[in-house]
């Protein structure tokens, strides 16, 4: 007999069902399972009625309708009215949106099918390319920290892109044929949109010379996750990915044109992203909050799921080489002499501190900040 949480979806508990393997959500859904398994189970009726009374009490009309829009073409032109624009979304959203970003769409069409593509392989193949915990890559479940905590509704592959000896090509799907070199292109492009930010805007907005949080990022390490989330009975009760910021200095999500499955967490309430076809997402890591002092905030983000259609994101981390040592910087803490929010952390303890736990809010943070920050 099921526990309550576990009554069938679609016949009143009356069918029996085998013990969920919880390997892959995909394969749960895949084999018509009746019920949502405890595990999965993040959000009581009454727990989603109150946080849609929460909603209610924001007031919508001092919220944009969409993140912040940014055209790169104009920003690589140093155009000081799209500076500007830059500059209050990193402090007010921590999210903006890119178009001209100079990627060609043909390339962002055949990662994205690529990606799909893997995920239609049948689970034993899918397997062959398993997590490793000591690699940080393959495909399974990367946030699982021990075996009582809630599980988010998402299936992932997890690359290491770059630099290029960090590469296990064991973990690199060979199905489809042209995975591979379609992701190769993709990684290849998203990383010249990457040192555009981080050279030219980013440096000026940070009051840094041209280049110079370029350089901060010596090799500038690059992973990438691409995260499927299967359909669900009852997409209420379970998360896609739990609320969260990012361990990166930014981190750049290409997603599907046609679901709205993104929200951010902004002015009291959780803002859906609503996707415009062939932009790319981009959010502040918590890399960049600890450099501005809290100026620029890695904002709390996650993804929900839907009865409908599946979804697939693709996010590319831009990281710090894993001795780099990372504290806020001189010119940007306040002149009247406030003190400094965050402590001086090495990026790979950080890593490790982060990596060792679920996904969580913003916790990870805690190791950074000051006591007297710490609430």
């Amino acid at each position: 007999m099921v526990s309550s949480s576990e009554e069938s979806l679609n016949d009143g508990g009356m069918s029996s069902s085998p013990v969920p393997s919880f390997e892959s959500v995909q394969e749960m859904v895949r084999s018509n399972l009746p019920y949502i398994p405890d595990r999965f189970i993040q959000r009581s009726t009454d727990e989603e009625e109150e946080e849609e009374d929460k909603s209610r009490d924001v007031d919508m009309s001092v919220l944009s309708p969409q993140i912040p829009i940014i055209d790169l073409a104009l920003l690589s032109m140093e155009d000081a009215d799209e500076l500007q624009k830059l500059e209050l979304a990193c402090r007010s959203w921590g999210f903006f949106m890119v178009i001209n970003h100079g990627i060609p769409g043909e390339v962002l069409e055949r990662v994205k099918n690529s990606a799909a593509g893997f995920f239609e392989l049948p689970f034993e193949e899918k397997k062959e390319y398993s997590f490793d915990l000591n690699e940080r890559q393959g495909y399974g479940r990367p946030f699982m920290a021990s075996e009582e905590e809630k599980l988010d509704w998402t299936d992932s592959l997890s690359l290491r892109i770059h630099p290029y000896h960090f590469r296990r090509l064991k973990f690199w799907p060979t199905t489809p044929p042209d995975f591979r070199e379609n992701l190769e292109a993709y990684s290849n492009e998203v990383r010249k949109v990457a040192e555009k930010l981080l050279a030219g805007s980013l440096s000026l907005m940070m009051g840094m010379n041209n280049g110079g949080l370029l350089e901060l990022h010596r090799e500038m390490p690059q992973t990438f996750r691409l995260n499927y989330y299967p359909i669900c009975r009852n997409p209420n009760q379970v998360i896609g990915i739990s609320p969260h910021s990012d361990m990166s200095s930014i981190t750049i999500l290409l997603q599907d044109d046609d679901i709205t499955s993104l929200e951010i967490r902004h002015a009291g309430g959780w803002m859906p992203v609503k996707p415009i076809p062939n932009s790319l997402i981009v959010n502040i890591g918590d890399v960049i909050e600890i450099w501005s002092n809290g100026k620029y905030k890695s904002v709390e983000h996650r993804a929900n799921t839907n009865e409908k259609k599946a979804r697939i994101s693709l996010a590319m981390f831009f990281m710090l080489a894993r001795d780099a040592e990372i504290e806020p910087h001189d010119h940007l803490l306040d002149p009247r002499g406030s003190e400094s929010k965050y402590n001086k952390v090495k990026y790979g303890d950080y890593l490790v501190h982060s990596l060792s736990k679920k996904i969580e809010g913003k916790t990870n943070l805690l190791l950074s900040k000051s006591k007297d920050q710490v609430q």
